[in-house]
């Protein structure tokens, strides 16, 4: 989707499964102008990260990203390491899978700061899990319902003034982070004693695999080569396993204890965070 030159709001984001995108573009849309989309999930786009300096108080950035270990997915500000904003106003929204966000919005608005944005909305929503599974599911299904709130973010947002204040990203802080943290670290003691591992990377049933390509085609990182798709590259793996759960034969699991653990202690779905 491309914005007509006096367009001031772009669409930036690093999504491998795509639910942290379907919430950037719930806000984006909500501000009901057009936008611009810079998708990070498979190159860098340094020309197109320096474009918001230009004029940059007058535009709105909204940058979402997936929480991955409590910090915002690495690669995702890698590939945003060219961001110059120029004052523009900024949304910072992350996506996690039901346990917790951590620090990684305060995190994330601290990156927006550092690269010339000024913060002035945010939004923690939780998306399935990437170690979810048939048998362990992880707030299961995608978004919560509650994701359609996303609409009504970017009105508001909309609404502010171009002087709208700064959030400070030490608000932005997960504060239920810690809630049922001692059972699951007890529980994932408990799998590993009993012998369970955690695999570096997905692994493939040649038997079913097709080599349709889809896996190689949906990684982020290259981890995976077309026609040889029985093999990842664990050095490269993020384990984010949009493979996983896109390949249509089934061919492919990520068995983790954390799946089982994470089943059994954060399975009640937690509501989005919105500060506008």
């Amino acid at each position: 989707q491309t914005a007509s030159d006096e367009s001031r709001i772009w669409l930036i984001g690093f999504s491998p499964t795509r639910a942290s995108w379907r919430v950037g573009e719930q806000v984006a849309r909500g501000m009901e102008r057009p936008y611009e989309t810079v998708d990070l999930t498979y190159a860098r786009s340094d020309a197109a990260l320096d474009a918001p300096q230009r004029d940059g108080r007058d535009h709105v950035l909204v940058v979402c990203a997936p929480v991955y270990g409590g910090h915002v997915a690495p690669a995702a500000l890698e590939r945003m390491a060219a961001l110059r904003g120029g004052g523009a106003r900024a949304v910072a929204l992350v996506t996690y899978g039901n346990r917790a966000f951590d620090g990684a919005l305060a995190e994330l608005a601290d990156f927006l700061t550092e690269h010339g944005c000024r913060v002035v909305a945010a939004g923690a929503f939780v998306g399935e899990h990437s170690y979810s599974t048939p048998r362990f599911p992880v707030a299961a299904g995608g978004l919560t319902p509650l994701i359609w709130g996303g609409p009504a973010v970017g009105a508001r947002v909309a609404a502010l003034p171009p002087d709208a204040p700064v959030l400070r990203p030490d608000s932005l802080a997960d504060t239920d982070a810690t809630r049922g943290m001692a059972a699951f670290r007890a529980h994932i003691k408990q799998l590993m004693d009993a012998g369970a591992t955690v695999p570096p990377a997905p692994v493939t049933d040649a038997a079913v695999c097709t080599h349709c390509g889809m896996c190689a085609g949906l990684c982020p990182t290259q981890a995976i080569e077309a026609g040889r798709e029985e093999i990842t590259c664990a050095e490269r793996c993020l384990r984010c396993c949009a493979c996983v759960k896109a390949c249509p034969q089934g061919a492919r699991a990520y068995v983790t204890p954390f799946s089982e653990a994470l089943a059994a202690g954060f399975s009640l779905p937690r509501a989005p965070r919105v500060w506008v």
